[in-house]
């Protein structure tokens, strides 16, 4: 999902019928698989955001902010706008958004993915490492999810919040990562049970799998299964830090893991959390971005 974001920071949320006024703004592309392409740059990264972005004053400021962070956009949008979210973040780091999602924003979706004349189809799109989907736009995740099956490559999910689309999705990623709030089905289950779950799912194949959950500034829980076959459980640290924004940080450790299964390094996840963790010190979603190798070595 391409969205384009107006963050405000406030010492407070305002009350009804009230007025406050933003001690900080920013004016951004957002949306979890766009601001994840936009930390896989930061870290040295190719990035391709395969998404839907439409025409009008708010996707040409999309476009050139991807362009200003080196992703590359495919746009498959015959016409429409993209959607706008508008973000409150409080003094202590939380945020509160309101906004409309791919399944509700006014775009129109052109025809199955595999169409020959889509940029979505198999022969138009680039050679890749690693694929990163969020759930949004089903259609166009479904063909990534595909092409990276075809190429052998890890198949990330980022699972935000349930999605019912997602049960198709599930069988073709290689790993996911959920929030805490993530419910399976909407069913209220332990983490222990939900990894459980998500690892039968995503299981069934050759090859590396991993399900995770994350907590917040807690420990992320994740269930690992290895090439051989063994399942291993653990639970990796974040750093602790004060956090000044947390707007973002699902989609840096989304991006960042991505970045890290492409890039061969031992622990992604380590490494993801750090990223993800260190974003929060900072306001926005992008002057962090320039220490991103930085945070990304520690």
């Amino acid at each position: 999902m391409a969205t384009l974001d107006v963050v405000s920071h406030v010492e407070r949320a305002p009350g009804p019928d009230e007025k406050v006024t933003a001690t900080w703004q920013l004016l951004a592309g957002g949306g979890p698989a766009l601001n994840a392409a936009v930390v896989f740059a930061a870290l040295g990264g190719e990035a391709t955001l395969l998404s839907r972005v439409g025409d009008g004053p708010a996707a040409d400021l999309i476009r050139a902010d991807l362009a200003g962070c080196g992703v590359r956009l495919v746009d498959v949008a015959r016409d429409g706008t993209p959607p706008v979210s508008s973000i409150t973040v409080e003094s202590d780091g939380t945020r509160r958004v309101v906004g409309l999602d791919a399944t509700s924003a006014a775009i129109d979706a052109p025809d199955a993915p595999d169409a020959a004349d889509d940029p979505a189809s198999e022969g138009a799109m680039p050679e890749v490492d690693v694929v990163l989907v969020d759930g949004h736009h089903p259609d166009l995740a479904a063909a990534a999810l595909g092409h990276g099956a075809r190429l052998g490559v890890p198949r990330v999910l980022d699972a935000g919040r349930w999605k019912p689309p997602m049960r198709d999705l599930f069988p073709g990623c290689t790993h996911v990562l959920a929030s805490a709030a993530f419910r399976l089905e909407g069913r209220e289950e332990s983490v222990e049970a939900r990894l459980g779950r998500l690892m039968r799912i995503i299981g069934t194949g050759s090859g590396h799998r991993l399900a995770g959950i994350t907590a917040g500034g807690g420990d992320i829980a994740w269930i690992e299964r290895e090439p051989g076959g063994t399942l291993v459980n653990g639970r990796t640290r974040p750093p602790l830090v004060e956090a000044l924004d947390t707007l973002g940080a699902g989609d840096a450790l989304h991006g960042a893991y991505a970045w890290g299964l492409a890039a061969g390094v031992p622990d992604p996840l380590e490494v993801a959390a750090t990223v993800a963790s260190r974003s929060c010190e900072t306001r926005g979603t992008r002057a962090w971005l320039d220490r991103a190798r930085e945070f990304a070595r520690r």
